[in-house]
């Protein structure tokens, strides 16, 4: 009974990330990443970014310029985007999330990681080479989308759908769908 009515009513979430890239030797790029320590102390890379607080009035882009500074300590001048957009819907967890990622077109300051949520510890730019091994611990939802746009740097928007099943993070089955 309190799996049915938590599928009933799934939390909504609208999560940003962005992809800040700056030059490395020869023709290839550095993209930022930043470690996450989660709840149950896991840790995985992901670009920055986080929840955007719609409910509040916040507007996607601010929040992604908000969230990009605090953990990262850079501010973000100029968006592209979105490059892909994801929805993961979890039932027996009780949650969908839509993601937005944008590409910052400029961006200053110094790394610093001060994350008021105390998520991101730390943050680098990784060449683009060695993203999909260091997000390879990350959900599908955030490597795959990702490691296809670095490998591929298409126009405009691609959606990506997942489907996660179970109600335990250890026994959790991940499914990409159209």
């Amino acid at each position: 009974m309190a799996d049915a009515r938590r599928a009933e009513t799934l939390h909504e979430w609208t999560v940003a990330g962005a992809i800040v890239e700056r030059p490395a030797p020869g023709a290839a790029t550095d993209v930022l990443l930043v470690r996450n320590v989660r709840r149950d102390g896991s840790t995985d890379w992901s670009p920055p970014g986080g929840v955007i607080e719609v409910h509040a009035g916040e507007v996607l882009l601010d929040g992604l310029t908000r969230e990009v500074a605090e953990e990262t300590g850079l501010v973000v001048t100029a968006w592209t985007g979105p490059l892909y957009e994801v929805t993961v819907t979890a039932p027996g967890l009780g949650w969908r999330l839509r993601v937005e990622v944008h590409r910052a077109d400029a961006w200053e300051g110094v790394l610093a990681v001060d994350d008021p949520d105390g998520i991101v510890t730390d943050a680098h730019f990784v060449h683009v080479g060695a993203c999909a091994e260091r997000c390879g611990g990350a959900h599908p939802w955030v490597h795959e989308p990702l490691a296809d746009w670095l490998g591929e740097r298409w126009d405009g928007s691609r959606p990506y759908g997942y489907r996660v099943d179970g109600a335990r993070r250890d026994l959790l089955h991940v499914t990409r769908v159209p």
